[in-house]
Parts: C-alpha cells; structure tokens; sequence
C-alpha cells in the first residue's frame, strides 16, 4: 500500500479520489475500448481484453503514484487524471487523463477532472505551468483542454504510428492564470 494521502477533489459531477483495491473489479468490467485505446495512440487492431490481472496492476499503479486519482462519476470509476514529471524548482508538471468508460465520453467529465487537477496543482501544489500532449484527430479531447484553458504551443510532426498511419502530437500549455475554473 502507498505511504501517502492523497486529497479527495470533488466538483459538481465528478469525484477525484485514491484508488482502493475494491476498484479493480470496476476496472475489468469497463474492459479495454479499442476505440478509447486509439486516442491514447494504440493500434485499435492490437487492443486485447483486459485481464483481471491487468486491471489489478492499472488499480496499483494509480494507488502507488501520490499524483494519480481516479475519476468517479455517478458513483462509478470512468477513469483516471494524473499528474507527472514535476519539477518544482520551475513549478511546471504535465497532465495526463484517461476515460476509459465509453458510456461517460462527452459529458463533460473529463473537462472537469482536469479542472480540479489543474486547481489542485496551482493552489496546492504552488505549479505554474501544465502540460500536455494529445493526439491531433482526438477533437473531443482538444476541446476539453481548450474549455479548461490549455493552448496548443506546438506541434510534433508524424510522433505516431497508428493503424497504419502517422498522426501528430499537438503539444498544449495551461498556466495558473489561464485556468477555467
């Protein structure tokens, strides 16, 4: 188990709270969406089924890394946000989300999540900047970084081979004082 506590962010629609090991079957049962599994730059042809064993392993991961959370909406696990790489001497981290329920896709739950991260690492954590990196053909994903204030600052050409073809990475920057709240 993790020696850490992690703070509970909770907005309107969405619950940011620590895995537990009861999440694990919650976890298998939302299996692996070879559609999800694209935007986060897999082969949809090379997705498999989860394995209790994999979502054991996905739940330990987020119970071990003090920047991790699960995303709960209506009382279910939808996926998770985190938070890495920080470096405090120059107050930046990036940010990474995952819904990986395909039922809670655009309801707004992931801008959301990513609203409560971004406040807890600029008022807690004392960050300055996030960033981020997201597939150019994820629309709703650009969308939901763009409501919650980040702004495309670059573009890494051809970064990945999916489905037999290449796809750019937009490179996006949110700083403290261009959070949506």
């Amino acid at each position: 188990m993790a020696d850490h506590i992690k703070p509970v962010l909770q907005g309107d629609t969405v619950i940011l709270r620590d895995a537990t090991p009861l999440d694990v079957t919650a976890r298998f049962a939302l299996g692996n969406t070879p559609e999800i599994h694209a935007m986060f730059g897999a082969d949809p042809a090379a997705v498999r089924d989860i394995t209790p064993e994999a979502a054991e392993a996905w739940v330990q991961s987020h119970i071990d890394d003090p920047h991790a959370w699960i995303i709960e909406a209506k009382g279910a696990l939808i996926g998770a946000v985190r938070l890495y790489g920080i470096n405090y001497s120059d107050k930046r981290a990036q940010l990474a989300i995952g819904i990986v329920d395909a039922n809670a896709l655009g309801q707004g739950y992931g801008t959301q999540a990513m609203q409560l991260l971004a406040a807890h690492a600029f008022d807690t954590l004392g960050l300055h900047r996030l960033g981020c990196r997201v597939l150019d053909f994820n629309a709703r994903a650009i969308a939901a970084y763009e409501k919650v204030g980040f702004a495309v600052e670059g573009r890494e050409r051809e970064s990945a081979h999916i489905a037999g073809a290449w796809h750019d990475d937009l490179i996006l920057g949110l700083l403290d004082r261009d959070l949506n709240r």
